[in-house]
């Protein structure tokens, strides 16, 4: 009798340091799935800008957004196409050569971004005209020389109006202004930088007029870096 009580005891502590075990091991889970989620940057799927944080398991994984092909000319007369920018980290703003207002406080911005990364090759920098038919390749060529723009890292680039305005709104999601009224005839004028991953999937969306939000992006493509 004595016997049996032991055993049953014995068992009840069994039963008892599993389940103990168990949620310590839910527990364990959910605390790594949280850390992971602060160390990876999330997905942009829309122009609403939500973060999404979509595990390589998932069905959705395969249908993130991503920038679609496009055929540009940069500042040396060079064709630049997404295959430019494949298997590298980016950096893409839209500007235009004589704007007056945000468009040198983004530049300034982005000269800071080269100079951080302009030994590593893996991080480029795109910039779109929206004034094609007026920033032709040799007034991007001047203003790249003025700004001391390093040639293979940072692309200043210009080409077919249509397509340019498509990628900030459609693909970029850069335009504000354009989600809001949906007018296809509106200039395009936005202040964002946009982080573009190696798959060409949108990883993050900056104020390119804050020196804040650029120390981020600048922290943000490290985190990118470290992505297997």
């Amino acid at each position: 009798m004595k016997i049996s009580n032991k055993r049953v005891r014995l068992e009840n502590l069994i039963g008892v340091l599993l389940f103990i075990v168990f949620i310590l091991m839910v527990i364990s889970c959910k605390k790594e799935k949280k850390v992971n989620k602060e160390i990876t940057l999330p997905f942009f799927n829309s122009s609403l800008f939500t973060p999404e944080w979509i595990s390589k398991e998932s069905e959705r994984y395969k249908s993130i957004h991503s920038i679609p092909n496009f055929n540009l000319i940069n500042q040396d007369g060079k064709d630049v196409t997404k295959q430019t920018y494949e298997g590298k980290i980016y950096v893409a703003d839209f500007f235009f050569v004589s704007c007056p207002g945000i468009c040198p406080v983004l530049e300034k911005n982005m000269s800071i971004l080269q100079e951080e990364f302009k030994n590593d090759k893996d991080v480029l920098l795109l910039s779109h005209t929206v004034m094609p038919s007026k920033d032709s390749v040799s007034v991007l060529k001047k203003y790249a020389e003025d700004n001391n723009v390093i040639s293979g890292k940072w692309n200043l680039v210009t080409g077919n109006k249509d397509q340019i305005y498509n990628l900030a709104r459609k693909a970029y999601f850069a335009d504000e202004d354009f989600i809001k009224t949906k007018d296809e005839n509106a200039f395009v004028h936005t202040e964002n930088f946009v982080l573009i991953d190696k798959k060409g999937r949108i990883r993050g969306v900056y104020n390119g007029t804050l020196g804040l939000d650029t120390k981020r992006l600048i922290r943000h493509i490290k985190m990118l870096k470290k992505e297997s």
